[in-house]
Order: C-alpha cells, then structure tokens, then sequence
C-alpha cells in the first residue's frame, strides 16, 4: 500500500516519521523523533490531530512519579487518565496523572488510603472506639464510629483526636466526668514567659487543640491533679484564681498582650507566678489524698 507525501509531510510537521502502513488502509506505523521508538497510529489521528509516542509518555509518567516519591506500575486499562503506583510504604495506589505531576511539583502531598484508614483506626482504639467508616451527609470531616457500650456515633474526626465529645448513650457531661486542675507554662513570641492555670477533664487537648492558635507555640503542661468531677474541679479552681487576682494583682495578664497566640479570655499570669501556682496543686492533691 502506497504511502502518499502529503502525509509524510504531516508527519514530518508533528514529530514522526512514516515508517510503514499496517494491518489495513486505515493505520500506520510511526516513529517518534524523540526517542525513536516506533508506534501503531490511525491514519485519522496522524491527519487530523497531534498523535502522542506511547513510549515518551510512559517515560514521562515514570519520571513524575520518581519526582513525587512514587513507583510507577502502569496505566489503568479502563480510565486514560489513570495511573497504578506504589508508594513508599509499599501499598498501591492508583492516581490522577495530573495529581501526580502536582505532588511532583510539590503543590500538594500523596496519602495512602491504607495507611490513613489504619491511623484512622488507631485513633479511635485509643478513644475506646472503633472505627466504622465514612459518614454519608456529614461530609468528609466526619467518620462513624461504634464506642465500647455498642453505640454508633458520627463524629468529626478531629474531635476523635482530640478527646473533645461525648457517647451519646454512655457518656457523661463534663460536670459529671472525672476531671483534672492543671498548670501550664508558655513561651510566646516577643513575651515573657507565662503560666495559666485551669481546668479540664483533658488538660493534654485542652492545650494543644483549643489553647493554641499554631501548633508551633511552645507551651506545657507542667501539673495536673485528677478531680472526681468537673464541678467540683471549676469550683476550686474559681476559689485559687481569686486568691491569686487578690494576692498577686501585678501577676495578672491583660488578654490583648497573649489573644494572637493563645484562644482564652483569661487566667493567665506572669511566669514568676508558677512557684505559688504549684503550691496551691501540691497542697490540693495533698488535701484530697488525706480525704480518700
């Protein structure tokens, strides 16, 4: 079969070569200029369009995902712009090619489903929960979980790492929960350092999940003592902050000098304070092991 000029010529004009026609008058062979490897192509496609070398392509997908961190498997045979990887903890994944070339310009990151489901899961093992699945009308912040007792909750999955809910069938308002009167200290830019006294029935999430405003902010907890119940832990801890406004007036820091840092309207004080507040912890964890 005759190959005709005008389509060496188009070939020629988009990077390829006419090497031979093949199977029937409608295809042809064509090498690529590039890597000069060969490819079967329909004549329509080589006349009408710019045809793609299947070989630079592949080359490309591999390069992107070395340049993402990834392993590339190969192409998904039933989506074209899909792609099969392996990511560095070993599992498979399959992805966008655009996705990937994104992660490897470093506009955004991969996440293995595998991988954040077991996370996912650790999450609410730690919490007494297990981890059910996604939670549909929620929206994607949101998971369904069952707790120990058999109940199943959707419940946003930030809170499920912070500790800050409840079981709607089991749990206890926080009045009623165990709780604890804590101490912590802070190092905020351009401050000197402070310390905050307060309670919660979660001192650890109270600080690094509702306290801070970046979780850059240095700030620990330097004492906590477990109170039977969030009530009677607001009611003393009411009684230490009068005594502190009373006897330590100067020690008391306007909130507008810590508001950028720190989500709190008030009970913070001058880090010279932190000897009398771990005192007053000491002489109450004293007090209440006496009475049990």
């Amino acid at each position: 079969m005759p190959i005709h000029e005008h389509w060496h010529a188009a070939a020629a004009a988009k990077g390829f070569e006419i090497t031979c026609r093949v199977d029937d008058r409608y295809h042809l062979m064509l090498r690529c200029e590039a890597c000069g490897q060969e490819h079967r192509s329909k004549l329509h496609v080589l006349m009408t369009s710019q045809p793609l070398c299947p070989h630079c392509m592949d080359a490309r997908w591999r390069a992107d995902a070395e340049a993402a961190g990834l392993v590339w498997l190969g192409r998904d045979p039933e989506d074209r712009h899909y792609g099969f990887y392996q990511a560095p903890c070993g599992h498979g994944l399959r992805r966008q090619f655009e996705l990937v070339k994104r992660i490897a310009a470093g506009e955004c990151a991969h996440r293995c489903e595998r991988c954040q489901n077991e996370k996912e899961e650790a999450e609410a093992k730690a919490r007494g929960w297990s981890l059910i699945g996604p939670a549909p009308g929620r929206g994607p912040n949101y998971r369904v979980y069952r707790h120990s007792c058999g109940h199943e909750q959707a419940i946003a999955r930030a809170n499920m790492q912070s500790g800050r809910f409840n079981c709607a069938s089991c749990g206890e308002g926080w009045s009623t929960a165990p709780s604890f009167i804590y101490c912590m200290c802070f190092a905020l830019p351009g401050l000197a350092p402070l310390v905050k006294l307060g309670f919660s029935r979660n001192p650890d999430s109270r600080l690094h999940w509702q306290l801070k405003r970046s979780p850059d902010l240095s700030g620990h907890i330097l004492r906590s003592v477990p109170i039977r119940n969030g009530h009677t832990a607001q009611s003393l801890e009411k009684k230490m902050h009068a005594a502190l406004r009373r006897n330590h007036r100067d020690s008391v820091i306007p909130p507008e000098r810590y508001r950028p840092w720190l989500r709190v309207k008030s009970e913070i004080y001058a880090a010279g304070l932190q000897p009398v507040i771990l005192k007053l912890l000491d002489d109450l964890d004293t007090g209440l092991r006496a009475t049990d």
